[in-house]
């Protein structure tokens, strides 16, 4: 059986990888160097420079590619230079279609950053494809999506998306940071780029920045790699080390966020302080058949609001945590709560970030691999006061 053949537990583990050629190590060196020599002009080993190339950040990227289904990978600084690369495709009078609920840093780079360069951003809802296509013009270029989006888990079909973008001949992008490659494929379901911040899930253990894409058209990939090269946005050989061994543990540690998450979403479903919570395995979340067809299972990833909250009362609850930490970011092996309006999405305009339902009360948690009875106990202690 080659290593193209094999299922995705294993793939996470030996996907990509070969034991290094100078001693046979079973894990890829660290190979912390800027620099290689050469036996004469452009005569070496394949790596001439570690900006365009390092083994063990060539190692991760193909880990990457195995893991998503694709040709090709990159691996970059963090996941706001992936998404920076990206954008780097476009002209000005370029025109992109993102999710209108999406991570406060991609919107603040869309914004605040290219749109002075001329590029066009239209933020719609996306659960309904039709919505889309309303938005679509001679001038788009990019349709970006996030799903489960984030904080709102707002499920978007990857599928009709691709069609839609097939349709009229523009890239479709689709940042999987909380679904990760364990539940979903987009470049299966027709996605032309995948990105990841593998700061989170792939990562795994809260230690790390880096980001990521993957593709697999060669063309596609190879104008990639020149602006990652051009603009020099490179993760170094510890952080690519870093991200390599955690996704050798990404399959067993996405059960457990899924079975923690299953749990801790069903137990605030029946809190009598809980208005609202936010988790795609529940029948009556928006897309929950589409998230059933297009995912293995629903995550670790859930936001809820408590019952005539505020925004003191959510801060409140978050101050009051013991087990979860109350932090930035996600995907990591200890629980983390948010409060996405003064967190993660403080660079969206209040009036924008209502709309999408992202209002002060809201909480995001992070749902670790600790005991989920430990987690339930602390969500119990902090709500109840």
């Amino acid at each position: 059986m080659g290593k193209k053949a094999l299922k995705f537990n294993s793939k996470t583990i030996h996907g990509g990888q070969f034991p290094d050629k100078a001693y046979g190590a079973v894990m890829p060196p660290i190979y912390q160097t800027s620099t290689y020599a050469q036996t004469t002009p452009g005569g070496h080993k394949g790596f001439g420079y570690s900006r365009s190339a390092n083994p063990t950040r060539t190692a991760l990227e193909n880990a990457l590619a195995s893991i998503e289904n694709g040709n090709y990978g990159l691996a970059f600084g963090s996941g706001l230079a992936a998404i920076d690369a990206v954008l780097k495709l476009l002209k000005p009078g370029d025109e992109v279609v993102s999710t209108n609920d999406l991570y406060g840093g991609s919107y603040r780079l869309f914004k605040r950053i290219f749109e002075q360069y001329g590029i066009v951003f239209h933020f719609v809802g996306m659960q309904n494809a039709a919505a889309i296509e309303e938005r679509i013009n001679k001038n788009t270029k990019l349709i970006w999506v996030e799903t489960p989006s984030n904080p709102m888990m707002n499920i978007i079909d990857i599928k009709a998306v691709s069609q839609l973008a097939r349709k009229h001949g523009i890239w479709f992008a689709v940042d999987n940071t909380f679904a990760t490659p364990y539940l979903q494929l987009p470049l299966d379901l027709g996605a032309d780029i995948v990105m990841h911040s593998a700061t989170k899930y792939l990562g795994g253990h809260s230690d790390v920045v880096l980001g990521a894409l993957v593709v697999k058209d060669k063309e596609l990939a190879d104008q990639l790699y020149f602006i990652q090269n051009a603009s020099g946005a490179v993760c170094g050989p510890m952080d690519s080390f870093l991200v390599l061994r955690g996704i050798k543990t990404l399959h067993v540690r996405m059960q457990r966020h899924c079975e923690n998450g299953r749990a801790i979403a069903e137990y605030l479903s029946k809190h009598p302080k809980i208005e609202k919570v936010y988790w795609p395995g529940f029948a009556d979340h928006p897309n929950h058949e589409v998230a059933k067809n297009q995912m293995k299972d629903f995550g670790g990833m859930i936001s809820f609001v408590p019952k005539g909250a505020d925004y003191n009362t959510a801060i409140k609850i978050v101050e009051k945590l013991e087990v979860f930490t109350l932090a930035e970011s996600l995907g990591g092996v200890e629980s983390l709560a948010g409060h996405p309006a003064s967190m993660t999405h403080a660079s969206i305009p209040k009036e924008e970030r209502e709309k999408s339902g992202v209002v002060d009360s809201l909480i995001r948690l992070s749902v670790g691999i600790e005991d989920v009875d430990d987690l339930i106990e602390d969500l119990k202690q902090a709500i109840q006061q």
